[in-house]
């Protein structure tokens, strides 16, 4: 295989990534690094690194429309970046440590994980609640766009969100994903933000934490430009269309496609991690 058709295929791979992501909320990151390890045989540390650049692209390119529409928490967004972003630089360190074995293993954990969760999204919960006293002195309560105007909503649970953060910049810096699931989990089901405000911002920050861990894989050599742009491109381009096809689609249908595609990665690369041939 030459490089035309390496990048080819690589690109082609990406743009199917970008494509469920989009459509599932949970982001194209959790597809790529196994599938350069188990299909295109590349490096786990040099796939985490492409995977990092592709993260930050497209959470830049998605963010800058939710933040304009309103549905950011752009406060919420900058306090538990703080969190995500030493927890990234934590993970991406700890990559350099670990063995390719028990990267794939957490990484695996992790995709049966994310593929769990992508079949039972949470629903919204904008039912009243007392302000909680360490978000207002942090003035983090806001609204967001609805169908009859802005509904406002509370957040909740600050500390215990700050720390899944943590553990989300970890993952996302061991791993190469944006952490997209742990995120909206922390922000929809310990901070009680609606879930459409947890995606919206979850996007807005997965630049941030990407950039904070790529910065040590550069310094590590793990960053190889002729796999990294034909990631990025076609992960831009899945997104971009997925997001286009998103409104006529059902979610439901997309989510257990997404599903079954992570589960066949995450036992695969478990296979190979427990068998020493990643």
């Amino acid at each position: 295989m030459n490089t035309f058709e390496f990048s080819a295929l690589v690109g082609g791979g990406a743009f199917v990534a970008g494509l469920l992501g989009a459509m599932t909320g949970l982001g194209g990151g959790v597809v790529l690094v196994p599938l350069l390890t188990t299909v295109f045989g590349v490096d786990i540390r040099y796939a985490v690194g492409a995977s990092l650049v592709s993260v930050i692209a497209t959470s830049s390119g998605a963010a800058a429309a939710y933040v304009r529409e309103g549905f950011s928490n752009i406060r919420v967004g900058m306090l538990l970046e703080v969190a995500t972003t030493l927890g990234a630089l934590g993970g991406a360190y700890a990559a350099g440590i670990l063995s390719t074995t028990a990267i794939g293993t957490v990484f695996g954990i992790v995709m049966l994980y994310s593929a769990w969760l992508s079949t039972s999204p949470p629903a919204d919960r904008l039912e009243p609640r007392p302000p909680d006293p360490l978000a207002v002195r942090l003035r983090l309560d806001s609204s967001f766009p609805g169908p009859d105007g802005p509904v406002a909503y509370h957040v909740r649970n600050v500390p215990a969100g700050f720390l899944l953060m943590l553990l989300a910049g970890v993952l996302s810096g061991l791993l190469g994903v944006g952490s997209g699931a742990l995120k909206v989990l922390a922000m929809d089901r310990a901070m009680m933000l609606p879930f459409k405000v947890s995606t919206t911002t979850s996007n807005f920050m997965m630049g941030v934490t990407a950039a904070a861990s790529a910065g040590v894989y550069l310094h590590r050599g793990y960053i190889n430009p002729g796999l990294s742009m034909p990631l990025m491109l076609g992960v831009l381009a899945g997104a971009t269309v997925g997001a286009r096809i998103l409104p006529a689609a059902r979610p439901r249908h997309l989510r257990l496609v997404f599903a079954a595609v992570i589960v066949v990665l995450g036992v695969q690369m478990l296979v190979q991690s427990l068998s020493g041939r990643l």
